[in-house]
């Protein structure tokens, strides 16, 4: 091994690989303690305040600790003898990947944030959740935005209640009315009223998931300080008073 540097806890005595005891001590501190929670970047800046020299010129980093973690030699392996217990190499392998590998988002979470201009938490998550849950139990409370309900009378309306108030009535003439009528509410449907509809079919025989049915139905996300809001593709807004 002649005179390659060792790794920390370790030195050459007569040609061969020993325990640097001082500095074994040290490795197993820094095993232990992250094990009980310490951070990578705590550790190293205790050892720097202690003044434990890692290597002439080089001082203790967060990446100086990940290196002693993630090096199975401690544990024996290589020829190097033993310094920690091959259970607490394999606790501290998983506890760093599971630093290294950030939560997967799920679908739902995935929506939301194009949703949401605001970061959405757990708290937030739940709530649009029982928004949602309570438009599956009442669909009915999907309406038309107040500003699509009301149309002035056309004139077919006005002759066909003129009509209807004559006796006898013509049937005929009544009828052709009835169908102008309808094909101009028909021509005159707005893409809100489209939306209503469809909306309420969406809540009403939902088989999709939470973050589908939600893709399909919420244009926006409204967060502030007090309570959670849903704007609905028809523009309407939902929020948890209306479900009381």
């Amino acid at each position: 091994m002649g005179n390659r540097k060792q790794p920390f806890g370790y030195k050459i005595t007569l040609g061969e690989v020993v325990i640097h005891a001082e500095e074994a001590k040290v490795v197993q501190q820094i095993f232990k303690q992250y094990l009980m929670g310490e951070s990578l970047q705590k550790l190293a800046d205790t050892l720097q305040e202690q003044g434990v020299t890692y290597d002439q010129g080089r001082s203790w980093n967060k990446n100086t600790i990940a290196r002693i973690l993630e090096d199975n030699r401690y544990a024996g392996e290589k020829g190097y003898p033993k310094l920690i217990e091959q259970e607490q190499l394999h606790a501290v392998a998983e506890k760093l990947a599971q630093k290294a590998a950030p939560p997967q988002k799920t679908e739902l979470q995935k929506v939301l944030r194009k949703l949401c201009t605001k970061s959405i938490s757990a708290a937030v998550e739940q709530q649009v959740v029982a928004l949602l849950d309570g438009l599956l139990q009442t669909p009915a409370l999907i309406e038309q935005p107040l500003r699509c309900q009301s149309r002035n009378a056309s004139s077919a309306q006005m002759e066909l209640d003129e009509i209807l108030e004559q006796q006898p009535i013509d049937e005929e003439h009544a009828r052709s009315l009835i169908l102008k009528i309808a094909a101009e509410q028909y021509v005159a449907l707005g893409n809100e009223e489209y939306e209503t509809v469809r909306l309420r079919r969406q809540f009403t025989t939902a088989e999709k998931t939470t973050a589908e049915l939600m893709r399909c139905t919420v244009s926006e996300v409204v967060v502030n300080q007090r309570q959670v809001r849903l704007r609905l593709k028809n523009g309407q807004v939902i929020e948890r008073s209306d479900l009381q």
